[in-house]
């Protein structure tokens, strides 16, 4: 859904940050006719291995005609600044609409967050990293949580050091040997705990930048602490979800893995008890 539904209107380039003078925007999509009730909200954080793409993709319309409250937030790439940077922009927005949600009518107890390749690399430091001071910034909005309630990741790498590519390097500012503990603090591995919030890992078997076994390293660390994670592997599907070269088609398509995604958020952000939820 590349078109601006009928139901959905934008806000484009809200500065949610300012790091030494450089502005941080984000672009809002939500529905037209807001509900009485304070909305849910989805991040939606984009990729493009740290170093390309922007923020001002449709990606959340759909989301936005559902009734959510939709962000696209925009974070320096690695041409920038190198990690943590990039987190802490992330961290700095979640600020952001915690600190805005009476004046935008949403909940500050449903934010959710999704992204693709880098994006879910982000999405799953978001969901894993929440009580670790170093990786918060300092960016605006301070006193306000940073935790997220419910996580996608799509194709994101989680173990840095069995990603050795020229973007890695560029992400942590050198040779991945030479920036061993910034790598490790890059890695959502290195903090899960029982108090993450529910996540949902889905990646293609036939992905040719970030294997496979980033996302089942990442499944197995949260099984292993008790969170809730739903792990899906796309059969025949790419990077990007489409099949392979050699393959007709990918299992489950992209309109079944946007029906997954829709409705872990419809669960995890619409229907919830708040008395039992984590993170909150």
């Amino acid at each position: 859904m590349d078109i601006l539904p009928q139901n959905v209107e934008e806000i484009r380039d809200i500065v949610y940050g300012n790091v030494k003078g450089r502005p941080l925007r984000l672009n809002i999509a939500r529905p037209k006719l807001p509900p009485k009730k304070p909305m849910p909200i989805i991040v939606y954080i984009h990729g493009g291995a740290w170093m390309m793409g922007d923020y001002k993709g449709p990606e959340n319309y759909p989301f936005a005609a559902k009734g959510y409250f939709t962000v696209n937030i925009e974070y320096r790439l690695s041409d920038e600044a190198i990690f943590p940077a990039q987190i802490h922009d992330c961290k700095a927005a979640i600020r952001w609409l915690r600190a805005h949600a009476e004046e935008y009518g949403i909940d500050p107890d449903r934010i959710g967050v999704w992204g693709h390749s880098a994006g879910g690399h982000l999405a799953a430091l978001l969901g894993t990293s929440h009580d670790i001071t170093e990786m918060e910034g300092d960016e605006g909005s301070e006193g306000f949580s940073s935790s997220v309630q419910a996580v996608v990741d799509l194709c994101g790498a989680t173990d840095l050091f069995q990603l050795d590519l020229d973007a890695t390097e560029k992400l942590v500012g050198g040779p991945l040997n030479e920036r061993t503990e910034l790598v490790k603090m890059a890695n959502p591995v290195t903090y899960v705990t029982p108090d993450d919030p529910p996540f949902l890992i889905i990646h293609g078997d036939k992905d040719p930048h970030v294997p496979l076994i980033h996302s089942e390293l990442l499944y197995n660390a949260l099984r292993k602490a008790n969170v809730e994670a739903t792990f899906i592997i796309v059969k025949n599907g790419d990077h990007g979800f489409h099949p392979s070269p050699k393959e007709a088609k990918a299992e489950p398509n992209l309109d079944e893995i946007h029906n997954i995604i829709s409705n872990f958020f419809d669960k995890h952000l619409k229907a919830f008890d708040k008395g039992k939820r984590k993170n909150l």
